[in-house]
Protein backbone atom coordinates (compact mmCIF):
# COMPACT_ATOMS: atom_id res chain seq x y z
CA UNK A 1 0.00 0.00 0.00
CA UNK A 2 3.09 2.26 0.53
CA UNK A 3 6.53 2.38 -1.47
CA UNK A 4 9.36 3.93 -1.69
CA UNK A 5 11.57 3.56 -4.18
CA UNK A 6 15.58 5.33 -3.42
CA UNK A 7 13.38 8.37 -2.03
CA UNK A 8 15.84 11.26 -1.50
CA UNK A 9 15.37 14.70 -0.12
CA UNK A 10 17.66 17.36 0.06
CA UNK A 11 17.09 20.72 1.77
CA UNK A 12 20.54 22.76 -0.03
CA UNK A 13 23.21 20.79 0.64
CA UNK A 14 21.65 18.92 4.01
CA UNK A 15 20.31 15.43 2.94
CA UNK A 16 17.50 14.07 4.99
CA UNK A 17 16.16 11.42 3.21
CA UNK A 18 19.04 9.26 1.50
CA UNK A 19 18.04 6.53 -1.31
CA UNK A 20 15.51 5.20 1.11
CA UNK A 21 13.28 1.98 0.11
CA UNK A 22 10.96 0.12 1.76
CA UNK A 23 7.40 -1.48 1.09
CA UNK A 24 4.30 -1.26 3.84
CA UNK A 25 1.81 -3.94 3.00
CA UNK A 26 -2.14 -3.90 3.47
CA UNK A 27 -3.66 -3.69 6.53
CA UNK A 28 -0.18 -3.54 8.66
CA UNK A 29 0.92 -0.69 11.33
CA UNK A 30 4.55 0.22 9.77
CA UNK A 31 6.10 2.31 11.94
CA UNK A 32 9.04 4.82 11.22
CA UNK A 33 11.30 5.00 14.31
CA UNK A 34 14.32 7.34 14.88
CA UNK A 35 15.18 10.42 16.70
CA UNK A 36 14.08 13.87 15.90
CA UNK A 37 16.58 15.16 13.10
CA UNK A 38 16.37 11.40 11.24
CA UNK A 39 14.32 12.24 8.60
CA UNK A 40 10.82 10.67 9.50
CA UNK A 41 9.11 14.66 9.27
CA UNK A 42 10.40 14.94 5.63
CA UNK A 43 8.93 11.76 4.58
CA UNK A 44 5.78 11.97 6.31
CA UNK A 45 5.07 15.03 4.40
CA UNK A 46 6.94 13.32 0.88
CA UNK A 47 3.99 10.45 1.46
CA UNK A 48 1.53 13.25 2.14
CA UNK A 49 2.04 14.99 -0.94
CA UNK A 50 3.14 18.18 0.76
CA UNK A 51 6.62 18.24 -0.91
CA UNK A 52 7.79 16.44 -3.90
CA UNK A 53 11.24 14.28 -3.39
CA UNK A 54 14.59 15.27 -4.99
CA UNK A 55 14.78 11.91 -6.11
CA UNK A 56 13.17 8.44 -6.19
CA UNK A 57 10.03 7.65 -6.19
CA UNK A 58 7.19 7.23 -3.71
CA UNK A 59 3.56 5.69 -4.33
CA UNK A 60 0.37 5.45 -2.08
CA UNK A 61 -2.58 2.80 -2.86
CA UNK A 62 -0.43 2.59 -6.35
CA UNK A 63 -0.44 6.01 -7.24
CA UNK A 64 2.70 8.49 -7.30
CA UNK A 65 3.21 11.03 -4.66
CA UNK A 66 4.57 13.37 -7.03
CA UNK A 67 2.67 12.82 -10.36
CA UNK A 68 -0.72 11.92 -9.07
CA UNK A 69 -1.20 14.00 -5.76
CA UNK A 70 -4.82 13.95 -6.26
CA UNK A 71 -5.45 10.32 -6.70
CA UNK A 72 -3.39 9.73 -3.47
CA UNK A 73 -5.46 12.22 -1.40
CA UNK A 74 -8.19 10.67 -2.42
CA UNK A 75 -7.16 7.45 -0.09
CA UNK A 76 -5.44 9.06 1.82
CA UNK A 77 -6.07 10.08 6.05
CA UNK A 78 -3.51 12.37 7.39
CA UNK A 79 -3.18 13.07 11.73
CA UNK A 80 -0.45 15.83 12.09
CA UNK A 81 1.31 15.96 15.36
CA UNK A 82 0.05 19.69 15.88
CA UNK A 83 -3.77 19.39 16.92
CA UNK A 84 -5.45 21.04 13.28
CA UNK A 85 -9.22 20.65 14.99
CA UNK A 86 -11.33 23.96 14.90
CA UNK A 87 -11.26 23.87 18.82
CA UNK A 88 -14.46 26.51 18.82
CA UNK A 89 -16.82 24.25 16.55
CA UNK A 90 -17.80 20.90 18.48
CA UNK A 91 -16.95 17.18 17.33
CA UNK A 92 -20.22 16.52 14.92
CA UNK A 93 -19.45 20.03 13.24
CA UNK A 94 -15.40 19.16 12.95
CA UNK A 95 -16.50 15.62 10.97
CA UNK A 96 -19.29 17.75 9.26
CA UNK A 97 -17.16 19.86 7.61
CA UNK A 98 -14.40 17.52 6.86
CA UNK A 99 -16.95 15.16 4.60
CA UNK A 100 -17.72 17.90 2.99
CA UNK A 101 -14.15 18.71 1.17
CA UNK A 102 -14.63 15.22 0.42
CA UNK A 103 -17.53 15.63 -1.64
CA UNK A 104 -20.02 14.72 1.14
CA UNK A 105 -23.01 15.33 2.66
CA UNK A 106 -26.82 15.09 2.94
CA UNK A 107 -27.94 11.29 5.13
CA UNK A 108 -24.98 9.71 3.91
CA UNK A 109 -22.55 12.21 5.55
CA UNK A 110 -25.15 12.23 8.62
CA UNK A 111 -24.65 8.09 8.67
CA UNK A 112 -20.78 8.25 8.37
CA UNK A 113 -20.21 10.80 11.17
CA UNK A 114 -22.45 8.42 13.10
CA UNK A 115 -20.73 5.01 12.39
CA UNK A 116 -17.19 6.53 12.73
CA UNK A 117 -18.05 8.00 16.26
CA UNK A 118 -19.57 4.53 17.13
CA UNK A 119 -16.03 2.74 15.99
CA UNK A 120 -14.15 5.42 17.74
CA UNK A 121 -16.20 5.11 21.13
CA UNK A 122 -16.76 8.95 20.35
CA UNK A 123 -20.72 8.89 20.10
CA UNK A 124 -21.25 10.16 23.47
CA UNK A 125 -19.42 13.36 23.13
CA UNK A 126 -20.52 14.37 19.39
CA UNK A 127 -22.17 17.71 20.55
CA UNK A 128 -19.17 18.59 23.11
CA UNK A 129 -16.97 21.77 21.85
CA UNK A 130 -13.38 20.38 20.88
CA UNK A 131 -11.80 23.12 23.49
CA UNK A 132 -13.67 20.78 26.30
CA UNK A 133 -11.53 17.48 25.05
CA UNK A 134 -8.84 16.12 27.21
CA UNK A 135 -6.17 15.52 24.53
CA UNK A 136 -6.54 12.03 24.30
CA UNK A 137 -10.27 12.65 23.11
CA UNK A 138 -9.23 15.10 20.96
CA UNK A 139 -6.61 12.90 19.35
CA UNK A 140 -9.03 10.17 18.81
CA UNK A 141 -11.41 13.10 17.20
CA UNK A 142 -8.55 13.57 14.67
CA UNK A 143 -8.63 10.16 13.66
CA UNK A 144 -12.19 9.86 13.17
CA UNK A 145 -11.92 12.96 11.33
CA UNK A 146 -8.96 11.42 8.82
CA UNK A 147 -10.73 8.33 8.51
CA UNK A 148 -14.28 10.27 7.94
CA UNK A 149 -13.76 9.53 3.80
CA UNK A 150 -12.46 5.65 4.37
CA UNK A 151 -9.33 6.17 3.17
CA UNK A 152 -6.79 2.48 2.56
CA UNK A 153 -4.24 4.28 4.50
CA UNK A 154 -3.91 6.61 7.31
CA UNK A 155 -0.58 8.34 8.17
CA UNK A 156 0.13 9.12 11.82
CA UNK A 157 2.83 12.30 12.75
CA UNK A 158 4.06 11.42 16.14
CA UNK A 159 0.25 10.95 17.41
CA UNK A 160 1.21 10.72 21.03
CA UNK A 161 3.13 14.01 21.51
CA UNK A 162 1.69 15.59 24.47
CA UNK A 163 -0.40 12.90 25.74
CA UNK A 164 -0.53 11.31 28.76
CA UNK A 165 0.39 7.79 29.57
CA UNK A 166 -2.99 6.56 30.22
CA UNK A 167 -3.96 8.42 26.87
CA UNK A 168 -0.87 6.95 24.78
CA UNK A 169 -2.16 3.63 25.89
CA UNK A 170 -5.87 4.06 24.88
CA UNK A 171 -4.69 5.19 21.47
CA UNK A 172 -2.16 2.34 21.45
CA UNK A 173 -5.17 0.28 21.91
CA UNK A 174 -7.02 2.36 19.39
CA UNK A 175 -4.50 1.89 16.61
CA UNK A 176 -4.32 -1.97 17.07
CA UNK A 177 -8.42 -2.52 16.95
CA UNK A 178 -8.74 -0.53 14.07
CA UNK A 179 -6.03 -2.66 12.32
CA UNK A 180 -8.53 -5.71 13.06
CA UNK A 181 -11.17 -4.19 11.98
CA UNK A 182 -10.89 -1.61 9.51
CA UNK A 183 -9.37 -2.03 5.93
CA UNK A 184 -6.72 0.93 6.51
CA UNK A 185 -2.93 0.71 6.51
CA UNK A 186 -1.70 3.26 9.21
CA UNK A 187 1.94 4.23 8.94
CA UNK A 188 2.93 6.27 11.99
CA UNK A 189 5.80 8.29 12.82
CA UNK A 190 7.46 8.11 16.64
CA UNK A 191 10.03 8.09 19.15
CA UNK A 192 8.48 6.23 21.51
CA UNK A 193 9.49 2.73 22.28
CA UNK A 194 6.09 1.71 23.72
CA UNK A 195 4.49 2.58 20.79
CA UNK A 196 7.04 1.12 18.26
CA UNK A 197 6.38 -2.14 20.20
CA UNK A 198 2.79 -2.39 19.02
CA UNK A 199 3.83 -2.09 15.21
CA UNK A 200 3.79 -5.29 12.69
CA UNK A 201 6.72 -3.80 11.12
CA UNK A 202 9.44 -1.30 12.22
CA UNK A 203 11.59 1.18 9.86
CA UNK A 204 14.86 2.69 11.61
CA UNK A 205 16.22 5.91 10.33
CA UNK A 206 18.71 7.98 11.63
CA UNK A 207 20.37 10.77 9.53
CA UNK A 208 17.63 10.17 6.93
CA UNK A 209 19.20 6.79 6.21
CA UNK A 210 17.59 3.47 6.60
CA UNK A 211 19.37 1.52 10.06
CA UNK A 212 17.35 -1.06 9.99
CA UNK A 213 13.66 -3.03 9.29
CA UNK A 214 11.62 -5.65 10.13
CA UNK A 215 8.92 -6.54 13.16
CA UNK A 216 9.94 -5.45 16.98
CA UNK A 217 10.47 -9.01 17.56
CA UNK A 218 12.91 -9.46 14.95
CA UNK A 219 15.13 -6.45 15.42
CA UNK A 220 15.10 -7.09 19.02
CA UNK A 221 16.25 -10.42 18.08
CA UNK A 222 19.66 -9.13 16.43
CA UNK A 223 20.85 -8.20 19.81
CA UNK A 224 20.22 -11.39 21.73
CA UNK A 225 21.22 -12.45 25.13
CA UNK A 226 21.18 -10.04 27.68
CA UNK A 227 21.88 -6.59 28.35
CA UNK A 228 23.95 -5.28 31.00
CA UNK A 229 24.07 -1.60 32.06
CA UNK A 230 27.03 -0.66 34.22
CA UNK A 231 27.51 2.63 36.23
CA UNK A 232 31.50 3.55 36.64
CA UNK A 233 33.77 6.67 37.26
CA UNK A 234 35.86 6.10 34.30
CA UNK A 235 34.09 3.81 31.55
CA UNK A 236 36.33 4.19 28.62
CA UNK A 237 39.04 3.26 30.87
CA UNK A 238 37.07 0.22 32.08
CA UNK A 239 35.36 -0.33 28.26
CA UNK A 240 38.84 -1.68 27.43
CA UNK A 241 39.84 -3.71 30.43
CA UNK A 242 36.47 -5.62 30.72
CA UNK A 243 36.50 -6.33 26.48
CA UNK A 244 40.24 -7.68 26.89
CA UNK A 245 39.59 -9.89 30.29
CA UNK A 246 35.95 -11.16 28.90
CA UNK A 247 36.01 -10.90 25.39
CA UNK A 248 33.26 -8.87 24.75
CA UNK A 249 32.87 -5.27 23.06
CA UNK A 250 31.34 -2.73 25.83
CA UNK A 251 29.28 0.05 24.23
CA UNK A 252 29.76 3.24 26.07
CA UNK A 253 26.16 5.33 26.01
CA UNK A 254 24.96 8.20 27.68
CA UNK A 255 28.19 7.79 30.15
CA UNK A 256 27.16 4.02 30.93
CA UNK A 257 29.22 0.56 29.76
CA UNK A 258 27.06 -1.45 27.96
CA UNK A 259 27.85 -4.99 27.29
CA UNK A 260 25.31 -7.80 25.62
CA UNK A 261 26.42 -10.94 26.62
CA UNK A 262 24.20 -14.32 27.20
CA UNK A 263 23.86 -15.25 31.37
CA UNK A 264 24.27 -11.53 32.24
CA UNK A 265 23.33 -12.49 35.45
CA UNK A 266 26.19 -14.55 35.82
CA UNK A 267 28.54 -11.54 33.96
CA UNK A 268 27.52 -9.15 36.78
CA UNK A 269 28.62 -11.22 39.58
CA UNK A 270 31.92 -12.67 37.53
CA UNK A 271 32.59 -8.35 36.24
CA UNK A 272 32.13 -7.10 40.02
CA UNK A 273 34.91 -9.53 41.58
CA UNK A 274 36.80 -8.88 38.73
CA UNK A 275 36.90 -4.76 39.00
CA UNK A 276 36.07 -4.58 42.71
CA UNK A 277 34.76 -1.03 43.88
CA UNK A 278 35.19 0.57 40.31
CA UNK A 279 31.68 -0.41 39.70
CA UNK A 280 29.02 2.02 41.31
CA UNK A 281 25.52 0.38 39.94
CA UNK A 282 24.72 -2.29 37.66
CA UNK A 283 21.32 -3.68 35.73
CA UNK A 284 20.24 -6.37 33.88
CA UNK A 285 17.36 -6.16 31.18
CA UNK A 286 16.45 -8.12 27.87
CA UNK A 287 16.80 -6.65 24.30
CA UNK A 288 14.92 -2.89 23.55
CA UNK A 289 14.40 -1.45 20.23
CA UNK A 290 16.30 1.17 21.84
CA UNK A 291 19.37 -1.56 22.21
CA UNK A 292 18.96 -2.10 18.81
CA UNK A 293 18.75 1.96 17.56
CA UNK A 294 22.44 1.76 20.13
CA UNK A 295 24.01 -1.04 18.14
CA UNK A 296 23.30 0.08 14.88
CA UNK A 297 24.20 3.43 15.50
CA UNK A 298 26.32 3.98 18.20
CA UNK A 299 23.57 6.54 19.37
CA UNK A 300 20.24 6.64 21.59
CA UNK A 301 16.99 7.53 20.14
Amino acid sequence: MISADNLTHCYGARTALDKLSFHAGERQIFGLLGPNGGGKSTLFRILATMMIPTEGRATVAGFDVATQPGEVRRRLGVVFQSQSLDRKLTVAENLTAQGRFYGLHGASLGARIDEILERLRLADRRRDLVETLSGGLARRVEIARALLHQPSVLLLDEPSTGLDPGARHDLIELLDELRRSYPVTILLTTHILEEADRCDRLLLLHRGSRVAEGSPAELKARVGGDVVVLTAGRPDDLRSRIAERFGVRPLVADGHLRVEIPNGHRFIADVIEAFPGEIVSVALHKPTLEDVFLDETGESI
